[in-house]
């Protein structure tokens, strides 16, 4: 009987799982997953590790407690693993950052000429970068045209593929650390709120998805902007481990709007699936999108350095009330609203001229969903630097985007409990509500919540003209 090693990453579940698939009907498995912590350019988040540890332990209650638990690098552990329990194949599915691409090729070669098969599938995008290229085959590097007249007139993204009905295990010559042995859990408790909002693991990601069918894919064009209602889908942890599959939730919508693209809902929310691709897109045809400016004329651009401003702006405590919701949100339950995200960003880069570096690197340790790809191409996109970005002179103005999106300050009241005595009116600027208001909501500014970082028109000015200095 052949014996495959599988290789698990970013796809930590039975469902949908080429691999897993290929492999079963190959015969039996040896399943690992091998915690890298040395050799990507930059280890994973606090809140990702979290999150990870809990997924890991799902998926080895689902595969038996069977699943191999290693930590190193896989580019040793692997060729050692297939050798020393006699795999004659290796499987896995793509991962697309650029490191990740360049080990996989080093690995392959290097399996191959030891005479064990390699199969690698893609379990993660709907799809594969390379196939979406315009007519002069150069790369796509706007969005629309990307996905309406590149994805959309492709071949419809794979079916989804049910889970094995039967796994058979090869008895490992391997020992496996435990899931504690990887120390991915905090050694400071505070996860105790994100505990309360999440379900991490293949069964999470299946309630999750059922949910927003039911609740909220039929208002999404309109919802998904309100931050104080449950508009989105809050599957992109979920995605980010692979706990299921883009082509799950694909063919979930579509059933769920009776296929009718023309339904502004449907159309809307499949689309924001384009553009997790259009990001792994992005970093695959341009492989420095997390360092360098995309836009090469902001290489000029005159960032400032402030320490003070960049704390006050990660703890929520910048005045600007729907900015400090949104980094409270982030800091206490590991996510963040995407509207507000667009609007957290804008002020980081553009009211307080600090790099978008900055605002992606707190990202990345601070949201359950922290992914390269969609990190980058996002931060890049609010900064003006990105493909597709927006302008950079088109700011978001934190007030007026509260007013539109939270008008009864529900959102703010929730994250700045401090505030929740204002009157609706001055929920989004209290540094103009009179003294006397202010008092009967037992709000003294500057000791019961900060006076603002910045004057806003002041700091918008002070914006455009340093976009006018590389224009």
């Amino acid at each position: 009987m052949t014996t495959t090693l599988l290789w698990f990453r970013q796809d930590l579940r039975l469902i949908d799982n080429p691999a897993l698939t290929a492999a079963v009907e190959r015969g039996a498995i040896i399943p690992v997953y091998i915690l890298d912590d040395t050799h990507p350019p930059r280890a994973i988040g606090g809140a990702s590790r979290w999150w990870l540890h809990h997924s890991l332990s799902n998926l080895n209650n689902s595969l038996n407690k069977k699943l191999l638990l290693l930590q190193g690098d896989p580019q040793t552990i692997i060729p050692e693993l297939a050798e020393q329990n006699n795999c004659s194949t290796v499987m896995w599915n793509r991962c697309y950052q650029p490191w990740q691409i360049k080990r996989d090729q080093t690995l392959k070669q290097k399996l191959k000429e030891n005479g064990i098969d390699v199969e690698s599938f893609n379990g993660s995008l709907l799809w594969e970068p390379w196939q979406v290229v315009k007519k002069d085959q150069t790369p796509y590097r706007v969005f629309t045209p990307y996905y309406r007249r590149g994805c959309l007139q492709k071949p419809s993204p794979r079916f989804p593929v049910p889970a094995p009905k039967k796994i058979r295990f090869a008895k490992s010559k391997t020992k496996s650390l435990s899931l504690n042995d990887l120390e991915l859990m905090p050694t400071i408790n505070w996860h105790q709120q994100i505990n309360e909002h999440w379900l991490p693991g293949e069964e999470g990601a299946a309630q999750r998805l059922q949910e927003f069918l039911n609740n909220g894919l039929a208002n999404y064009d309109t919802d998904r902007n309100i931050p104080s209602k449950s508009g989105t889908s809050k599957l992109s942890p979920h995605m980010h481990y692979g706990e299921i599959s883009p082509n799950q939730i694909w063919y979930a919508a579509l059933h769920k709007g009776d296929n009718n693209w023309e339904d502004k809902d449907l159309d809307c929310f499949l689309s924001e699936l384009g553009w997790r691709e259009f990001s792994y897109y992005l970093l695959f045809h341009f492989p420095t999108l997390n360092k360098e400016n995309f836009n090469s004329k902001f290489d000029g651009f005159p960032w400032q350095q402030n320490a003070d401003d960049l704390k006050a702006w990660q703890r929520g405590q910048t005045g600007i009330p729907i900015v400090d919701a949104g980094m409270r949100q982030l800091w206490q339950i590991g996510f963040m609203h995407n509207r507000v995200r667009m609007v957290v960003a804008s002020f980081l880069v553009k009211n307080l001229l600090l790099h978008w570096h900055e605002g992606e690197s707190w990202f990345w340790d601070t949201l359950l969903d922290a992914d390269l790809a969609s990190n980058s191409s996002g931060w890049q996109w609010v900064a003006g630097s990105g493909a597709d970005a927006a302008p950079y002179f088109r700011i978001f103005n934190p007030v007026t985007q509260g007013e539109r999106f939270d008008p009864q300050g529900d959102y703010v009241k929730e994250y700045c409990p401090e505030l929740a005595g204002l009157p609706k009116k001055y929920i989004h600027q209290p540094w103009l509500a009179p003294e006397k208001i202010l008092k009967e909501a037992g709000i003294e500014l500057g000791v019961d919540y900060p006076k603002p970082l910045v004057d806003l028109k002041a700091s918008r000015e002070r914006a455009l003209q340093a976009y006018q200095q590389i224009k």
